[in-house]
């Protein structure tokens, strides 16, 4: 396997980090639009391994699908693999097809909201656009593995998981995200892209019922107060857009999919007031003679995610929520996570538990395409792939176990 990394900022240096540790691959080509921070990850890398040399470092323009279909061309890759904001997903996924590549990726192509009923009915949904291409791929026995990170990526193949061994019906799966981290010396310093944080949290959240389909709320709807495990304790959890409730429903058989995320008082107000203030638009505006994204200055303006690992304490945990009927009959509700401590990842691999736990799951899922554990064709979610295999070389293979809690059905 020739894995070529697009994007080497928080994620990006956290999977060579982690893929470093395994045999499943001959070459991982880490690419950035800045070429000096993919060296700097090849550096880290060698420095903890020293001695490695699958890695080498590319300059690419994740915006043009041509750059990245030359550079995937050049180097002979099998596979590329996503690691940049979702408003490059296009242009990477159409880059990978060009250059005979099968394709995975993080967070699928972007959302468009309805232009009359944005918060009641969905316009252009998250990954509408890879799954037109559906046949294409498939057409060319090629496999575009979608949504394979943390969130979305391990509750699907837990959502997976649950339909095959844990119930006989299920009537909700509610990803539940939440943590305890702090990050030292800041006020407020998001612990993962602030660009794509924007998107996710200010667009309408979408919400999955059998014989409705999907259909859109306002943000931060419905919120809850979900109680985390190992000692994270209760987080206010709201309505997130998010590509679980786009993609379980296409595999799997339930009644609600739903996605929230624990983000917290002061979390939300700074979104609110950056949506006040038009912040959040990713159109440019002119500023004494040049012209901008708000967005990005914001991002510009904050500490970068990547960087944050010795400051931050405590833990985060990705989940999924899941309320049915048990394969015996009865009511049954669990709740099966998975938590990554800060202190035990940079410690072990230099990265902060955020972007660690999002890094892992792409690793272990081209392992399992490398050994022929996982196949397929086409445009396709974790949903799709036999979750037993992931779940056992995420916690025997690299050493990182997830955990099931049964809890009292309501």
């Amino acid at each position: 396997m020739r894995i070529l990394l697009v994007g080497s900022g928080g994620v990006g240096d956290a999977f060579a980090r982690i893929a470093a540790r395994r045999d499943f691959f001959d070459l991982l080509v880490v690419s950035d639009y800045d070429l000096a921070r993919a060296e700097r990850t090849v550096a880290a890398v060698r420095e903890r391994h020293p001695g490695e040399q699958r890695l080498v470092a590319a300059r690419v323009d994740a915006s043009s699908a041509q750059s990245v279909a030359a550079l995937a061309r050049e180097h002979g890759v099998t596979h590329v693999m996503n690691a940049v904001d979702p408003r490059f997903v296009m242009p990477v996924f159409e880059g990978a097809f060009a250059a005979g590549a099968d394709y995975l990726d993080m967070a699928m192509s972007l959302s468009h909201p309805h232009a009359d009923q944005p918060h009641a009915q969905t316009g252009v949904k998250l990954g509408d656009e890879q799954f037109d291409a559906a046949a294409q791929w498939d057409g060319a026995g090629r496999l575009a593995l979608v949504g394979i990170g943390v969130e979305p990526g391990l509750s699907d193949v837990f959502a997976r998981y649950a339909s095959d061994h844990l119930f006989s019906r299920i009537d909700e799966l509610g990803t539940r995200d939440g943590s305890n981290l702090t990050v030292e010396g800041y006020d407020f310093a998001p612990s993962f892209s602030i660009w794509t944080t924007i998107e996710e949290c200010l667009n309408p959240p979408v919400v999955w019922e059998k014989g409705r389909g999907w259909y859109t709320t306002a943000p931060f709807s419905e919120p809850e107060v979900f109680d985390f495990p190992e000692g994270i304790g209760p987080v206010e959890c709201v309505n997130v857009e998010h590509e679980e409730v786009l993609l379980m429903p296409r595999w799997l058989e339930a009644q609600r999919v739903t996605f929230k995320y624990g983000l917290g008082d002061e979390f939300i107000e700074v979104l609110k007031t950056l949506h006040k203030l038009g912040l959040d638009s990713t159109d440019p505006v002119r500023v004494g003679g040049v012209e901008v994204s708000p967005r990005d200055v914001v991002a510009a303006c904050l500490p970068d995610p990547a960087q944050l690992g010795d400051r931050m304490r405590g833990k985060t945990c990705a989940g999924l929520w899941v309320t049915g009927t048990g394969t015996d009959g009865a009511p049954r509700e669990v709740y099966l996570y998975h938590v990554v401590d800060n202190e035990w990842s940079m410690r072990e691999y230099g990265a902060q538990c955020v972007v660690w736990q999002t890094a892992v799951n792409p690793v272990v899922a081209l392992e399992l395409l490398a050994s022929g554990a996982w196949s397929g064709a086409g445009v396709l979610g974790p949903e799709a792939f036999d979750a037993v295999p992931f779940l056992d070389l995420l916690r025997d293979g690299y050493g990182s176990p997830w955990g099931l809690r049964e809890q009292t059905p309501a």
